[in-house]
């Protein structure tokens, strides 16, 4: 019997993961049956580590094998397949979690004011605008209901079905009028609405007008994506001194530690603040 098939069929009528989730333990699986001597079914605890030390991959792949395996192996145990648990005490490298990358606040003036240089201007300048006055990811921009707007607030549903309420400054309120008067008495419940099946604009779609506005620009493209403009939204808030559990709720964030990986603004904050105010910074200059 084929273990890992059964192991799956479980996870996709127990647990409802989704297709792309399931594709990657089949493979993540099935390289270690083939890979380990003897396959899973047979492997003690010291294969299973041995495996997973010379995968030769950066820490998140390597942790996203680890999960399929405990994964797996719970499964078998649960199911009194196997006895022991050869996946119970696994040591992973630590997952080093990449700083954000965010322009700086000129560069974002300068995406959003070339929107005006592009096709459907009206409608690209007021994602631009939601997206860094309200730190939206892609599929909330992209999926955002009629329902959702608020004055001069947003109802967002993010993950988990989790809602939260995010403010909108006075150009971002102005931009989504703008464009809420162009698309009229549109029918749809979206407000960006798109021409497939979806019904709203895809992230797809997005992503390749921002990159050509980027072009406009003249900044790089490849520095320009929607979740760039997410990080430079909770980069500038945190470096012009806004709390950070208040940019936690604001970006839905569920656990305060994600959203910590953004206090990488503050040393060079800390910094200009010591030049600009501190008695004694300009000392020199006076003596000159």
């Amino acid at each position: 019997m084929n273990y890992i098939d059964v192991f799956l069929e479980a996870l996709a009528a127990e647990r409802g993961r989704s297709q792309r989730t399931l594709a990657s333990y089949a493979c993540d699986l099935r390289h270690a049956d083939d890979s380990i001597p003897g396959g899973l079914m047979h492997a003690t605890s010291s294969d299973v580590q041995n495996y997973l030390s010379h995968l030769g991959e950066r820490a998140s792949s390597v942790a996203r094998h680890a999960s399929a395996l405990r994964g797996f192996y719970k499964f078998l145990m649960l199911e009194k397949i196997i006895s022991e648990n050869p996946a119970a005490n696994l040591e992973l490298p630590k997952r080093t979690r990449p700083l954000p990358k965010f322009l700086s606040v000129d560069e974002i003036e300068l995406l959003i004011s070339s929107a005006g240089d592009t096709r459907n201007s009206i409608r690209l300048r007021a994602m631009l605008e939601l997206v860094y006055a309200s730190g939206l990811r892609v599929s909330e921009l992209c999926e955002l209901p009629m329902t959702a707007n608020l004055g001069d607030k947003l109802l967002i549903h993010g993950k988990g079905a989790k809602e939260r309420i995010v403010p909108m400054h006075a150009h971002a309120v102005d931009a989504l009028n703008k464009w809420l008067a162009v698309r009229g008495n549109d029918k749809s419940k979206y407000v960006f609405p798109g021409n497939g099946k979806s019904g709203h604009i895809t992230r797809d779609g997005f992503f390749k007008i921002l990159k050509k506005c980027a072009v406009l620009s003249g900044i790089d493209p490849n520095r320009v994506s929607p979740h760039v403009l997410r990080h430079s939204f909770a980069s500038h808030l945190l470096a012009g001194g806004a709390n950070l559990r208040a940019i936690q709720t604001m970006l839905g964030h569920e656990d305060i530690s994600t959203t910590q990986i953004y206090t990488h603004v503050l040393p060079d904050k800390l910094r200009e603040t010591v030049a600009t105010h501190h008695p004694l910074a300009h000392m020199g200059e006076n003596n000159q």
